[in-house]
């Protein structure tokens, strides 16, 4: 049976069933099915005494994952506790987000980010409550503190990235990507993630090769001419980078550090969420996909080197060994395809997947990546 059909008989056993969730082995089949005796066994456990009292969902936000926010109420021993009242979730509810997120391994990779390596790593990144995947439906929830009153700005295209904030996502990637230099257990558990050439070779089950290549040829108006002329030599350019990628040293990466997966936090430094795309990899696809996302063109132009200098200098004081800028440089520009496969597949989705992203969104990434690629003689 091959994996949509597993996917799509598990999703029409459970929803025959209609189980509600009771202990904190159980997944909720919807948010509406969520009661606060769950909710009690989930967040509750290691406080004596504490109990959920009531709760609230606010509006549904459906994307590449069910989202959707929990406002709670405990007894005075929760309250006590200091537990949290206000939850972000994220969830793979419907068929359509578990062929996705169940295809491409994207639920099991957050849940394992937030159970196993977030409390290892010191960087501005969500707090993880409750994680729980199911490999066998491919059901899944991750409950997150809700961060919305704590953060200054929730990033998009439009957003001002001034040169203090860029060097501040080099800072968090230098801090992430050398993380496991000097930690031997996070250094061990990263292992158990996929490399990105894994979750690649995964996402093409759903037709990653196909979206991609429509949706390039969907993009010409914000393609620079002299990169579009050359349309034929992308997806085997974007295959070639991601041999080269999986054949360098490995340790945490993030794998989707679009501008949209950051937020401005209380400190005024650049925070990054959603994970549902870190691995086992190398750290230069992550360098090169901030940069030409985050920034304008002409910032881009004007400050890349030494964005790219400051980064390496940054994961040095993490641990990890000199690099030299130039053998770095190459990765960062050749990464530049690999990105740009993650924003072209959204423009042109495969049948059977969820719209990822608004198409203004969309397009400008790949305006601003594609023309990194010319610029760069990425090809």
């Amino acid at each position: 049976m091959i994996i949509m059909e597993k996917i799509q008989a598990a999703y029409t056993r459970e929803q025959s069933l209609n189980l509600a969730p009771v202990t904190a082995d159980d997944l909720p089949l919807s948010y509406e099915s969520i009661t606060a005796g769950w909710l009690t066994a989930v967040l509750c456990a290691r406080a004596p005494g504490a109990e959920v009292e009531r709760f609230t969902l606010g509006p549904t936000d459906n994307g590449s994952s069910n989202r959707r926010r929990i406002h709670i109420t405990y007894n005075q021993a929760g309250r006590d506790a200091g537990l949290p009242t206000a939850l972000f979730c994220k969830a793979s509810h419907s068929l359509q987000n578990r062929i996705m997120l169940g295809v491409s391994g994207g639920a099991d990779c957050e849940a394992m980010f937030y159970n196993s390596i977030r409390p290892l790593l010191d960087i501005e990144a969500p707090v993880g409550y409750f994680a729980k995947s199911d490999p066998e439906t491919f059901n899944s929830i991750i409950m997150l503190g809700d961060i919305t009153d704590e953060v200054m700005e929730f990033c998009s295209d439009k957003t001002v990235m001034t040169r203090a904030r860029a060097e501040s996502q080099m800072r968090l990637l230098g801090k992430m990507h050398g993380a496991t230099a000097n930690n031997p257990v996070l250094r061990e558990r990263v292992k158990a993630f996929k490399t990105f050439k894994q979750f690649f070779e995964d996402t093409q089950r759903f037709g990653l090769d196909k979206g991609a290549i429509a949706g390039f040829a969907a993009a010409e108006n914000v393609i620079p001419a002299r990169l579009f002329a050359r349309q034929a030599e992308i997806w085997p350019a974007t295959l070639e980078a991601v041999e080269a990628l999986d054949r360098l040293p490995r340790g945490l990466a993030h794998g989707d550090v679009h501008l949209k997966n950051w937020y401005v936090a209380g400190n005024g430094e650049m925070a990054l969420g959603d994970w549902q795309c870190c691995g086992y990899s190398h750290g230069g696809r992550d360098v090169a996909y901030a940069v030409a996302t985050a920034l304008t063109v002409e910032n881009r132009r004007a400050w890349e080197r030494e964005l790219v200098t400051y980064y390496l200098e940054e994961l040095q004081s993490a641990g990890v060994p000199r690099t030299e800028f130039d053998s770095f440089w190459n990765i960062y520009r050749q990464q530049m395809t690999s990105a740009l496969a993650w924003w072209t597949v959204t423009l042109c989705p495969p049948p059977g997947t969820p719209d990822m992203q608004p198409r203004d969104i969309t397009v400008e990434f790949i305006r601003r990546i594609s023309t990194a690629m010319d610029d760069l003689d990425s090809l």
